[in-house]
């Protein structure tokens, strides 16, 4: 099952005791997925049509137990694919209809409809948990989201730029930076940052999707973190060995040209030592010196044969 799925599943099971917040989770499903039709004597009908089980079970349950009424379900195969089914919920009564779509402020009280069943400025989104609600049942209606063991992104689909504007401000109202773009017909309200994301899952209740995306989250940070320290160890013992191969290079440069003769012991011996020992770090030579000395040491000796070596070969140069 993918992450979406699995937080719609959850989400589904979710109905909140507050009869406001059943209306603003019931106003976002209608909205995004929902159509109304009237009959030539001014009778309403709602009707939803969705591919996801979920979204009709959760619009059936909110029907249930906000108003009591239990709405007529039914499947049809797509035309294109015929393995696939959509489910169609409809509210067949026209009083029950009109009560609501009244009671989600999808009609006026005169019976007009709403600009695209709009839910600008709507009365039912008002209450800081009847927004909590109606993100959740707009994500069950319209969102998904990425395996966040891939990448982190959060979207939801809406048809219009004033109802994604909504959408977006009420993220807004909790902290989360969600953005807009548009997509072919839709305008896409997303969030892409692992915590931003964590804290929208948070605002829908979806606690058990939240856990389980810190736990991915907890897991790649530290295969990132442990990433970055192979790669730095990587990167330094990559720096010592070519450190001490250049070192190698200018000792036996100037053993074949001057021999050790004329280098003070310190430095002989050093020399000595890296040529015995071309895999040891600066400690490790410190501390087989016969008078051990810290790692500063052993460094300032081998810069000086590496001087000593560069001036061997600008002298040789300017005798050819």
């Amino acid at each position: 099952m993918s992450f979406s799925k699995e937080i719609k599943e959850e989400l589904s099971n979710h109905i909140t005791s507050a009869r406001h917040c059943q209306i603003a989770e019931i106003a976002a499903i209608i909205s995004l997925c929902g159509r109304i039709t009237i009959s030539v004597n001014d009778e309403y009908r709602i009707k939803i049509h969705t591919e996801n089980l979920t979204v009709a079970r959760k619009f059936q349950n909110l029907l249930i137990a906000t108003f009591q009424v239990k709405p007529e379900v039914s499947l049809r195969r797509k035309k294109q694919d015929r393995e696939s089914l959509i489910y169609i919920i409809l509210v067949k009564s026209p009083q029950v209809a009109k009560k609501i779509l009244r009671a989600t402020r999808l009609i006026a009280e005169d019976g007009d409809i709403r600009e695209n069943l709009s839910i600008v400025d709507n009365i039912v989104v008002q209450n800081t948990c009847c927004k909590r609600a109606f993100i959740r049942g707009a994500f069950i209606a319209a969102g998904s989201m990425s395996d966040p063991s891939k990448a982190y992104h959060f979207e939801i689909a809406l048809p219009t730029r004033a109802k994604a504007v909504q959408l977006r401000d009420m993220l807004h109202v909790f902290q989360i930076d969600a953005k807009i773009v548009q997509r072919k017909r839709y305008f896409i309200v997303y969030v892409k940052e692992g915590s931003q994301i964590v804290d929208v899952l948070n605002v829908m209740e979806a606690h058990i999707a939240l856990m389980n995306l810190e736990n991915v989250r907890i897991l790649k940070e530290m295969r990132n973190s442990i990433n970055r320290q192979v790669n730095c160890e990587t990167a330094n013992i990559n720096k010592t060995v070519a450190a001490a191969s250049k070192q190698a290079e200018d000792i036996l440069f100037i053993k074949e040209l001057i021999g050790f003769g004329d280098l003070d012991e310190g430095l002989k011996e050093v020399a000595v030592l890296r040529l015995e020992h071309p895999e040891a770090s600066l400690k490790e030579l410190g501390l087989m010196l016969e008078t051990p000395i810290g790692k500063s040491g052993v460094n300032h000796r081998l810069r000086k044969l590496s001087i000593i070596a560069d001036n061997l070969r600008e002298h040789k140069e300017e005798k050819l």
